[in-house]
């Protein structure tokens, strides 16, 4: 049976929102941060004080495409008006693109099941001002195909401490990497100079973005990141792609690559088992 909408509610929103400005999600001390942002808003649309939880507490600087959150509420607001008020509250580089209704007992991080991350790399000599704090610029010509066959070798259930950043607490490193691909995207042609209409430029000549993407159960402490600046590592030719199954069977943090910058990080995707959301929502 469903809550009557003055009792407490949980409300789970989707985000999207530019972490340039902010000292990444968790509420830090004289600090704007994504949470308390939130948190804020909830307060002016609603005038109740709340405690939101993430899928996941993204660093500063890194960017969400669809971050999850999760918060009680105990007033009266309807449920379809979490998504446009909290809009109206929010500063312009944050965004809620949905909410519902989960069971009390749903918590976005524990109830996760994948998350998907993506890095993005702009491949060019010359810096691009409307992509600075949105991409890793990279100079140097990289192979893609050599980190592609480099990031299939990531797939599969391993122990990673070896992409974790030293010193982080967790005693359990093992995680599971579903899917892991690197592509070449072509510069959009809104970027461009010459008309829209011009066949004539040589494609292989543009500025390029290079996305790795990686899929997994949960991922340690800057592991997407050590891993992009270690498919660059094979990219420029430091290291051959067979690097990688030497590298997880090490568990050596310092023969990985460098952690890369927290600009090019986007949270893209986090899912969750739905069918049993909804069975125990209707149990409630």
């Amino acid at each position: 049976m469903r809550l009557p909408v003055d009792a407490v509610r949980n409300i789970r929103i989707r985000l999207a929102y530019d972490g340039t400005n902010y000292a990444g999600w968790q509420v830090q001390p004289d600090q704007p941060t994504i949470q308390q942002a939130v948190e804020t808003a909830v307060f002016e649309l609603a005038g109740e004080r709340v405690s939101v939880f993430s899928s996941g507490r993204t660093d500063a600087g890194v960017h969400a495409i669809g971050q999850v959150a999760n918060f009680r509420f105990a007033g009266t607001l309807p449920l379809k008006a979490f998504q446009p008020g909290l809009n109206q509250h929010l500063p312009d580089d944050i965004s809620v693109l949905a909410a519902d209704q989960v069971p009390l007992a749903f918590h976005s991080s524990y109830w996760a099941e994948r998350k998907t991350y993506r890095y993005l790399i702009y491949l060019s000599r010359s810096r691009h001002p409307l992509l600075r704090c949105r991409a890793w610029q990279e100079r140097r010509r990289v192979d893609a195909e050599q980190m592609s066959e480099a990031a299939a070798l990531l797939e599969g259930t391993h122990d990673f401490r070896c992409f974790e950043t030293q010193g982080s607490p967790r005693s359990d490193t093992v995680r599971t990497i579903y899917r892991c691909r690197v592509a070449r995207l072509p510069m959009a042609d809104i970027w461009q100079t010459s008309d829209l209409d011009d066949q004539s430029r040589p494609a292989d000549l543009e500025p390029m973005l290079l996305a790795i993407e990686v899929t997994g159960n949960g991922f340690l402490y800057n592991m997407v990141r050590a891993i992009a600046g270690t498919l660059v590592d094979v990219g420029i030719g430091k290291q051959g792609p067979d690097h990688v199954s030497r590298l997880i069977a090490s568990g050596d943090r310092a023969l990985a690559g460098a952690t890369a910058s927290a600009e090019g990080l986007y949270l893209v995707r986090v899912e969750y088992d739905e069918a049993r959301i909804e069975r125990e929502l209707r149990s409630e």
